[in-house]
């Protein structure tokens, strides 16, 4: 029996303290904070895990620099604290990295007004990283020669972090996490009714997406972490609230290193907002845009490609403009931005904070979730724990640690074992990093087995999908723990896969039948069909 059906055995048979509903950033430490606390959790997404927003986000972990030309000192200062918990908890997977922002001779604050704000920044920081410097067109040209400096003033140099791997891999660490307490979690569950029962209970009617069948779930709370379907949601549920969301839209483009220097670029994109290239391991991301839309429901536009590429041809010297042709992969998401529930005067969505907002309702023990950023995560898991206890659930835990990478000893016991395999011998020549290193940032205490695997079965430690810097190992480990029910589960956010191999390079890639193999067994031949066949690849 697979674990998505233990886990839908389990989901009909008990009754839970909380069922969240919503597999993204917030539904996750959602579940990892309860569950680590002593609830009985369920966790439901009518996708996959990080399916949405999480999985389409630039890829840092940063203290919101932007905010401060607003006067947003109060959430600068929570978000660098939260930024710097995530550096301290998980060293492996958040990392400092330099930002070089190129500030153009029409900007409308002049350089020594950046340069001081970036040490308020830095300030506001406590000081957790390198300091911030002002930059010469000289210094600039320097540090990056891709640096178009026609129209450019100064610079400064500042550091923030970013994600290593990918945030949808990041979320889903959390949900794994939360799995390990205990917590119910199923993938590609729809609710379909929701309705408070005689005896105070909720009961959910949810439809697994895979065969149409439906079950009941009984829960005593409900958080809806469904980030920009929340309002949806709580109408389906008869719920009223004081917030409600706008949504601004987000695009990057994905597209062969267009720099080798580990750095991302900052520049003020046409419109004056902040526009970045970012490393993404053998690839850049270029993004990203902020468009107000009316639903959640988004999708690239050939506008959205020009004004993307029309900017960096812009503010690089490459040897050729970039065009279409040049896009491997391209991310795109809705930003759920957080706004008071009055309808009579529409606020202005550039000016909404993206503070986040938990709303509860003690009548009927019902938890939403507004806004939210990856940085402010592990926040919101324990001010979802706060709420839920106000509305009666008891959490006999209350305390257990519930994030981070794992004890140091047990680093140490990996990268020993890890050495006396000589494990480091087979990182592939294009790796940035060794693989000891990577396998224990993806699967912390877990890459375990993929050591054990490997003494037992060697073919374990080999590559399996060319560029990919994945091996057997971790698939047939994929295969076992991370509910990976279609392709594009593996492929776009248990790993980053379809971000950095172009789609003719993975369907022509035997190795990646293979996988599917391990994956699917009987049915590996319909998933890789079904996955080069639909929109989501493309």
């Amino acid at each position: 029996m697979t674990l998505r059906a233990r886990h839908l055995a389990r989901l009909e048979s008990e009754t839970f303290d909380v069922a969240i509903l919503g597999g993204g950033i917030n539904g996750a430490v959602s579940a990892a904070a309860l569950s680590a606390a002593g609830a009985r959790v369920a966790l439901i997404d009518r996708g996959d895990f990080a399916g949405e927003t999480s999985s389409n986000s630039s890829n840092l972990a940063w203290g919101g620099i932007k905010y401060l030309e607003s006067g947003e000192l109060f959430l600068v200062d929570k978000l660098c604290r939260s930024r710097n918990r995530l550096m301290d908890a998980y060293p492996s997977s958040v990392r400092e990295i330099r930002f070089l922002a190129s500030i153009p001779k029409s900007f409308r604050k002049p350089p020594f007004a950046v340069h001081v704000g970036a040490w308020l920044y830095w300030l506001l920081g406590r000081g957790h990283t390198q300091r911030p410097e002002r930059l010469s067109l000289r210094d600039l040209q320097d540090r990056e020669p891709i640096l178009d400096l026609t129209n450019v003033q100064a610079g400064i140099e500042y550091s923030d972090c970013y994600l290593l791997d990918n945030d949808a891999r990041f979320t889903f660490n959390f949900i794994r996490r939360a799995m390990d307490q205990g917590c119910v979690a199923v993938n590609y569950m729809a609710a379909h009714t929701i309705q408070r029962a005689p005896d105070g209970n909720w009961q959910l009617t949810a439809e697994n997406q895979q065969n149409g069948a439906r079950i009941r779930l009984t829960s005593r709370s409900v958080i809806n972490a469904t980030g920009p379907w929340v309002d949806q949601l709580n109408r389906q549920a008869g719920r009223q609230t004081r917030n409600r969301h706008l949504f601004s839209k987000g695009i990057h483009l994905i597209v062969d290193r267009l720099t080798p220097n580990p750095r991302i670029l900052t520049f003020f994109a046409d419109d004056g907002r902040l526009f970045f290239v970012i490393p993404m391991g053998p690839k850049t991301c270029i993004g990203t845009t902020d468009t107000p839309v009316e639903h959640p429901e988004v999708a690239v536009t050939d506008t959205d490609r020009e004004f993307v590429l029309s900017n960096i041809n812009a503010r690089l010297n490459l040897k050729r403009p970039l065009t279409v042709d040049d896009i491997i992969a391209e991310r795109c998401g809705v930003r759920p931005l957080a706004s008071g529930n009055s309808h009579d005067k529409q606020p202005e969505w550039t000016r909404l904070s993206r503070k986040h907002c938990i709303e509860t309702d003690p009548d009927a023990p019902w938890l939403s979730i507004f806004g939210g950023k990856l940085t402010d995560c592990l926040n919101v898991g324990e001010e979802v724990c706060d709420a839920i206890e106000a509305l009666g659930i008891t959490l006999r835990r209350r305390g257990t640690r519930w994030y981070g990478e794992g004890e140091i000893s047990q680093r140490r016991a990996f990268m020993e074992q890890a050495r006396v395999m000589a494990l480091d011998e087979r990182t592939p020549p294009s790796s940035s990093e060794p693989l000891s290193s990577r396998l224990w940032r993806r699967y912390g205490y877990r890459a375990f087995e993929v050591l054990e695997g490997i003494r037992t079965h060697p073919d374990w430690g080999e590559l399996l999908i060319e560029n990919s810097e994945y091996l057997r190992g971790e698939l047939m480990l994929a295969a076992e723990h991370e509910m990976i029910t279609r392709l594009d589960d593996f492929l776009r956010r248990r790993s980053k896969i379809a971000q950095v191999v172009s789609r003719t390079a993975l369907q022509a890639d035997p190795g990646l039948q293979e996988a599917c193999r391990i994956l699917f067994g009987d049915n590996a031949e319909q998933k890789f069909c079904e996955y080069f066949q639909s929109d989501a690849a493309r």
